[in-house]
């Protein structure tokens, strides 16, 4: 199955909920012959959203891979969500892919998520090209969204496209078609986007037309000394030089190009392909993939081109569990994977099985698409490893390598189920499993004082559609507990304590004495960092190990004020006596008390998770809101009016937050609308603390 891979592209449609993305996909499946009738959100017809919870929400929650040609392009192209409870879809698409799509609504411009995912694409250093959706909408402004994509998201938008009219039908001048600045003709769509007509830029627009391409140009002479050379001699510029510079500055990261239209009419989709076609890198246009050699202890680093010639390497980025068989999602990066082989799972030293490979359609595996072998910079579904999960590497096992993992954010709300039966014990608990492999930020523990089982994610919608599935996939009989906070305990202080075990155990006596110092430390981001500082032989090397594996223990089950997971703490070791009758229990035991003494004198703290708020609110509103955030200890950070929208910006503990959606819609009468993300855990007050003394 090779394609020439200068003729392929690895894209993702991302943006804000309810921006147009699903629809924007649609679309270019329709148009590129892919799809013979063009599915609606709202009716729960799209291709990509085939879960019944995104049918029945009509938002996306799974990210899904769909593949088309495009004139002389393969496409593989992933539909990602837009609400932030469910943004590890979004991160680890963003790893694998080489562009990307940005769909803004031109009415709301750029929204919370929009930044979001904005701050992820720079951070895998992804070239973009961006898409302003709804055009036809009451209040939608090109020029207003383009300069939010300049200020807010600090980027260097190039308009190759400007709207004709903006806004519905009934307005004055509504928005039919769309003047293309590099061939400077206009388009118009009939048959739902799939006949594009184009015509001559109409009188009374072709000032307009020029003094913008004027605009577009003068941006791409900074990029390009022959552009420049034949303006300052007055000479005509060919439209392939035009996209020949727009291409390689893209794919610089320093411009990204903007097009225009209505998804749900079809208008403008086009220009969104042939961008994708013109301006977004295939495999080769990307750096060669890095990674380290597990075999060198030097850390040295090597790198995969992609080649079918190099030793295969690839990367799993999603896992679909199944009871017949995970299909496990992959992203080819060198070499040739082939059905019936085996190679190796570098993160956890196994041998895995390639049983068989599928071409991925959709979230389900198509039974059309079994293939035999694959190439590099392509995206498949394998089903057959048993140890991989998500963000392993697999790889040749004569030329190891191990890619960088992805990293997804830690959770902030939790809620407790417990089995209505003990049959059902066994089967919540093999559930659990199942889908902890497919979602990384959903995690899942039982608590050994209650018999309840915590899972904990990333909001409450995360965890509603968690709870659904339970209920309704796997027809698990469950009773399920209000959502509550996952807070985090540090310490504010520094303690220095010596522990030590100089007693008879089984008629032997035992020895150790251990001395650590406990601090806080902001770059811990979870769990408990132990440095060795301790005078070369002060101890055996084992009786270190064995020191080492008992404080992160103690760290794992927890802090003195509520049992919360304990973070940004850093434990030194600083000395240690051992003598003839010195073992590793005696350490473990001196480590233990020295651990928990040391936790009690360096003044325990929780933290709570504090969350980013966006309102969008009409004006009339605004007093009221900022009010009821007064009383939630909140702190607005800004605040935007346009069109008589209000925009809030704040910060607030998540403990005040929940079940908020339903106190935002009684405030502005159902107008307004939310978001929230996870900003960061910062010190609660003393009561919340107090409150689980009690």
């Amino acid at each position: 199955m090779a394609r020439k891979l200068q003729n392929l592209r690895n894209i993702g449609i991302i943006a804000h909920i309810d921006a147009g993305k699903t629809t924007v996909t649609e679309r270019m499946l329709y148009i590129s012959g892919s799809k013979h009738r063009v599915g609606k959100v709202d009716s729960g017809t799209t291709t990509t959203d085939d879960d019944v919870e995104e049918q029945n929400r009509g938002i996306t929650i799974y990210s899904a891979c769909v593949t088309f040609d495009w004139k002389d392009v393969h496409v593989n192209l992933l539909d990602t969500p837009g609400h932030v409870d469910f943004t590890a879809e979004v991160e680890r698409s963003l790893r694998v892919l080489d562009g990307a799509v940005v769909v803004f609504s031109a009415r709301e411009g750029v929204e919370a998520q929009s930044e979001t995912v904005w701050r992820q694409a720079d951070r895998y250093n992804v070239p973009r090209v961006a898409f302003i959706n709804k055009l036809d909408r009451e209040g939608a402004s090109f020029e207003r969204v383009l300069d939010e994509i300049k200020t807010r998201l600090g980027a260097n938008p190039v308009p190759i496209q400007m709207p004709v009219g903006e806004g519905p039908s009934h307005v004055d001048d509504p928005f039919r078609g769309v003047i293309d600045l590099v061939k400077m003709r206009f388009l118009t769509f009939e048959d739902e986007g799939k006949k594009v007509d184009e015509s001559p830029i109409p009188d009374e627009l072709a000032d307009e037309a020029e003094f913008a391409r004027e605009q577009m140009l003068e941006v791409l002479y900074n990029h390009s000394d022959e552009m420049a050379e034949l303006a300052f001699a007055e000479q005509p510029i060919p439209n392939e030089l035009i996209r020949k510079v727009l291409r390689a500055a893209t794919l610089e990261r320093k411009i990204q190009p903007v097009v225009c239209g209505s998804a749900l009419h079809g208008m403008g989709v086009q220009g969104v392909l042939d961008s994708v076609k013109n301006y977004l890198p295939s495999p080769l246009d990307r750096p060669p993939v890095e990674g380290l050699n597990p075999t060198k202890k030097t850390n040295a680093t090597e790198k995969r081109k992609p080649d079918p010639n190099e030793p295969f390497a690839g990367l799993v980025f999603k896992i679909l569990p199944a009871k017949t068989g995970d299909l496990y999602w992959i992203r080819v990066y060198s070499g040739t994977l082939t059905s019936n082989s085996r190679v190796h799972c570098t993160s956890k030293d196994k041998k895995e099985n390639i049983a068989q490979l599928w071409q991925i359609h959709a979230t389900k595996k198509d039974r059309e698409g079994q293939i035999d072998s694959i190439g590099p910079g392509e995206i498949v579904g394998v089903i057959g490893p048993r140890f991989a999960v998500t963000g392993d590497t697999l790889c040749d096992s004569k030329a190891p390598i191990l890619l960088e993992q992805i990293e997804f954010p830690e959770t902030v709300i939790e809620m407790a189920i417990e089995p209505e039966s003990t049959s059902d014990r066994d089967k919540l608990a093999e559930t659990l499993e199942l889908l902890k492999r497919q979602d990384p930020t959903f995690k899942a523990k039982e608590n050994e004082d209650t018999g309840q089982t915590l899972i904990s994610g990333m909001g409450e919608l995360h965890l509603e559609v968690i709870k659904n599935r339970l209920l309704r996939d796997f027809k698990l009989d469950v009773k399920v507990h209000k959502p509550r906070v996952s807070y985090r305990e540090s310490v504010q202080g520094e303690a220095t304590v010596t522990g030590q075990c100089n007693r008879l155990i089984d008629g032997q006596q035992i020895f150790g004495k251990l001395t650590i110092k406990m601090e806080p430390d902001d770059t811990v981001e979870s769990g408990v960092k132990v440095l060795n500082r301790l005078p070369v032989d002060s101890v055996a090397p084992e009786y270190v190990q064995t020191i080492k594996d008992e404080i992160k223990a103690r760290g794992e089950s927890g802090g003195p004020i509520g049992s919360f997971p304990l973070t940004r703490i850093r434990v030194t070791l600083m000395d240690a006596e051992s003598n003839e009758n010195s073992t590793p229990m005696a350490f473990a035991i001196a480590a233990g008390e020295a651990f928990e003494a040391a936790l009690q004198q360096a003044r325990p703290e929780l933290l709570e998770p504090i969350m980013k708020l966006t309102i969008n609110t009409p004006e009339e509103y605004y007093g009221d809101f900022v009010s009821d955030l007064a009383q939630r200890r909140a702190q607005i950070v800004k605040s935007d009016t346009v069109l008589n929208t209000t925009t809030i910006v704040a910060e607030a503990p998540l403990a005040e937050l929940v079940g908020y959606s339903s106190a935002m819609r009684s405030l502005s009468q159902g107008r307004a609308g939310t978001s929230m993300e996870p900003l960061k855990y910062a010190p609660a007050p003393p009561e919340v603390g107090q409150s689980f003394a009690m």
